[in-house]
Parts: structure tokens; sequence; C-alpha cells
């Protein structure tokens, strides 16, 4: 459903609503939460305040040959890590194996983004670009990702992708979804529904909150857009805001 009650849009456009700067603050926490299939590590850091109410999760990418959300998680985490009133958790990459392979797919040839309980079904097979894999979460990546989400769960989730370079109607609150694209000048475009989704999975699965796409114009943004996106990320859901994500 694409219109949410006042409240619920309140709560997640306050995801963020804390003013992330260089300073004092609470230090940050790094978890390795599980390993890839060839044992690369899963890790997410923490910033911000521990004991905060709100929750809120950045993924770099899960493609692995999609990798300029990495530069904006790396500013998060540097420059951006003392976050008041929010429990903000980022995550470079959960396909460090796509990575270094700079494949789409995980090491076992399964796009991990068709991997999760959603409408899922077998398609494709092994060598094909968006395989499904066997059966839903049955890659150790997805598995443990899915165990994270249901671990923190968050109230407003931003997975990077690429080339696009829209931000995606993603199925959680249009509200916020609308305010981060305004924030980048990103236009807002419903993208196509595939099954197996991650997005799809978490808006379904829990409710209330929002998990959404952006996707990344293609190739290295360069460092003033890197920053720009940390920058919107820290403004989402600040009311009044004076901050202008795209100078």
């Amino acid at each position: 459903m694409r219109t949410l009650p006042a409240a619920i849009v309140a709560v997640t456009l306050a995801i963020l609503a804390c003013t992330l700067a260089p300073g004092a603050g609470a230090a940050s926490k790094h978890v390795k939460f599980g390993q890839s299939v060839d044992g690369r590590p899963l890790v997410a850091v923490r910033i911000g305040d521990p004991d905060a109410k709100r929750t809120g999760l950045v993924v770099g990418s899960i493609h692995g040959n999609e990798t300029a959300g990495h530069e904006i998680v790396h500013i998060l985490r540097h420059r951006y890590r003392h976050a008041r009133g929010v429990n903000l958790w980022v995550v470079k990459t959960v396909n460090p194996d796509g990575v270094a392979a700079n494949t789409r797919k995980n090491a076992h040839g399964v796009d991990l983004n068709r991997n999760f309980p959603w409408h899922w079904f077998r398609h494709g097979r092994p060598g094909d670009p968006h395989y499904s894999g066997p059966r839903p979460l049955s890659e150790p990546e997805s598995r443990l990702l899915a165990r994270l989400v249901l671990r923190l769960r968050p109230e407003v989730t931003i997975w990077f992708h690429q080339p696009l370079g829209v931000v995606d109607e993603s199925g959680g609150s249009l509200a916020v979804e609308r305010k981060f694209a305004a924030l980048v000048g990103l236009p807002l475009q419903r993208l196509p529904r595939y099954p197996g989704g991650v997005t799809d999975w978490q808006n379904a699965r829990f409710p209330g909150t929002t998990a959404f796409v952006v996707e990344l114009p293609p190739g290295r943004l360069g460092l003033q857009a890197d920053r720009r996106y940390a920058r919107a990320i820290a403004a989402l859901g600040v009311p009044g805001t004076a901050v202008d994500a795209r100078s």
C-alpha cells in the first residue's frame, strides 16, 4: 500500500532525525555477522547511539559489480560516525566474493537479490546473471543478512545499486523515498518488482518500516557526489533542515 498513516510516516521520517557530525559521541562498533561462500567476513559497523530507540541500516552493495555505494558508506563511517538519537548500522557489502570477482553474483553464481522469500520461484540456472538459486535463502550471505535484519528491525533501510540513477518507489513509505530523492536530486521512479528481492521481503515482512533502493549513476561518483549522498542520509527526517544535499 502506497499511503501510510500519518503516525507511521512520522516514525519513518524520524529514523534519521539526528545530526551526523564529527565530534564527541559513541564509538563505532564493528560486528562480524558471518562469512561469505569463500570465507570473506561480512561486517556491520554501528555508528551513533547504541541505546537509541530508532534503528537504521545502509548497505553499500548486494551486487558485486555495483560498488559506488561503498564510498558513501566509508564517508558515513569516518566523517559522520557520531549520530544522536539513532542506532545506525552500515554494511559496505553483503557480497564480498562478488566484489572480489567483479561480478553481480556470489561465489555460487546466485543473484542474492533474487534469493529472499518474497514471491520466490526458481528461475534461471547456474550461469545466468539473475539465477535465483535452488531455494529461498539458499546462500549463506542471504541467510546471514536476513538474520541481521531480523535482529536489528531497522525502521529505514537504504540499499545502494547501480547504474540507473533513480530512487525506487520500493513499497515502503513514499514520503521517505520522495524526500531522499529530492535531497540527492534523483528522479523517483517505480522500478519492476522481481521475485526474491530483499527490499520487497523487508517491506512485506515488517509493515510500517521502509526499505528502498537507490540506483546510483554508473561508474565512480566522485568525492563531491559521495558527500552529497552521505549528507542526504544525515538530513533525511530532520524537520525543517536547511541542508541542500545537491550543493
